[in-house]
């Protein structure tokens, strides 16, 4: 095996920070370190970090096995069939540490399978895609994952550069292998390995191309600009609730006009989503809006929900009553028709609740039974925050909202009829207290 001398960069030439790192992913560094684990904060971190961003979360690679990660922390998951992961639980909030992994070629005919331990085969959907002598692959798809390897295999299995640093909390060093800190500097994204055959192996890739361009403001390198350019009809054949999920992490970044204008600027956007050819300048309105506001938070707002993502997008495009054909039993499917991404059936029921509501919310002169009682209806906390990301009325959000918070602060198993401090400046008018009725005895006293 070629062995590639790192780039190790010491404190003193880097900006990254303790200070700026999770104080819990800092505990499970510190754990499995004492343990005798080599472990590194990986990916996406640090390369935010280095770029004085605050990662949206901050994972962990490890020479540790999963279950000997189980073994030190009493708070771990271990999740996946495809590859095993430690979830290392502490609240509310998950640090994911991954075994240091490399790419291997599928076992010849004959030959055993890796150990369970080690490997874990994945069924794929048939043969679909073509690049001879890519290693690991079934006529170009990837019919197994990785075997656990060293940090050096796993730094060259990522995707691009910029994606494959470490950073060692015991020396305070920046690892490099695959020249991505060169390419920080360059602002480019450069696929590690070659594009065409990485592209091949995981579609996918195309869109984190063109997605990580955008949210970081940087360029796609001419290889990587190629390689999508003769590759992009292999997205169709990608896994559609992963093209789903990818959507809506677009959607949650903040980046989301710049994403969806660099996948329409590649010619990803109308094979994925093919309503979205021609984007209106609606849809561009929408998305600056919901980035706007998402810029707000520092993470994620447990207030934007998928319905309310969903909503962002389609109901621009005038979509949301476009169904789908008539499944061949004959029964109807209520999904929404939106290219190839299946859109979750709660999800639009809640977008067309909200959106039902919203001209009630927006009405000064709402009788006072209806006042009382929206707040109480599932899709009423959806509907405050689409007031508050896409409405022109702050008033009318701060009075929904008003309501919204006195509901819920009720205390459990509080009469929901009567009336909460300060309802009636809420709402607009006072409730009236509901008498209760008293039970009548049958007889007189004996």
């Amino acid at each position: 095996m070629l062995v590639v001398e790192p780039v190790i960069v010491p404190r003193a030439q880097h900006p990254i920070s303790r200070r700026d790192i999770d104080p819990d992913a800092l505990r499970v560094l510190h754990r499995l370190n004492e343990h005798k684990h080599t472990a590194y904060l990986v990916g996406g971190s640090v390369r935010d970090l280095i770029l004085g961003r605050r990662p949206k979360d901050f994972d962990i690679g490890t020479s540790a096995h999963p279950y000997q990660i189980k073994k030190i922390f009493r708070n771990c998951w271990i999740i996946g069939r495809r590859f095993r992961l430690a979830h290392i639980k502490f609240g509310q909030k998950t640090i994911e540490v991954a075994t240091f992994r490399k790419n291997v070629p599928d076992p010849l005919p004959g030959e055993p399978p890796p150990a369970a331990e080690d490997a874990v085969v994945v069924a794929t959907s048939a043969p679909e895609h073509a690049a001879a002598g890519a290693p690991g692959m079934t006529e170009g798809i990837i019919h197994r994952d990785n075997t656990f390897g060293t940090t050096e295999e796993d730094a060259f299995r990522r995707d691009f550069t910029v994606n494959a640093l470490f950073y060692d909390v015991s020396t305070f060093t920046v690892i490099d292998y695959v020249g991505g800190l060169q390419d920080l500097e360059r602002r480019l994204i450069r696929s590690i390995g070659d594009p065409n055959v990485r592209f091949v192996e995981d579609p996918v890739r195309m869109l984190r191309a063109a997605v990580l361009a955008a949210r970081l403001d940087f360029e796609m390198d001419e290889f990587v600009l190629d390689a999508i350019e003769r590759h992009r009809g292999l997205i169709q054949q990608a896994s559609a609730p992963r093209l789903m999920e990818e959507y809506f992490k677009i959607l949650r970044s903040g980046y989301a006009e710049a994403s969806f204008r660099a996948l329409h600027a590649v010619g990803l956007l109308e094979l994925i989503t093919p309503e979205l050819e021609d984007p209106c300048d609606a849809l561009w309105e929408s998305l600056a809006t919901l980035d706007t506001w998402r810029r707000q938070f520092p993470a994620v707002p447990a207030e934007l929900t998928n319905a309310l993502l969903l909503g962002a997008l389609v109901v621009p495009l005038g979509t949301l009553n476009k169904r789908r054909p008539p499944l061949p039993d004959g029964e109807r499917d209520d999904r929404l028709t939106f290219g190839m991404l299946p859109f979750p059936r709660k999800d639009i029921e809640r977008l067309r609740h909200l959106l039902l509501m919203l001209p009630k919310l927006n009405d000064p002169d709402l009788p006072p039974r209806l006042l009382r009682g929206l707040p109480g209806r599932p899709a009423f906390p959806d509907a405050v925050t689409w007031l508050e990301i896409f409405g022109t009325n702050p008033d009318v959000v701060e009075r929904w909202k008003h309501a919204k918070h006195h509901r819920v602060a009720a205390k459990p198993g509080e009469d929901d009829t009567a009336p909460h401090p300060g309802t009636e400046d809420a709402l607009g008018a006072p409730r009236r207290r509901r008498r209760r009725r008293g039970r009548r005895g049958r007889g007189g006293p004996a």
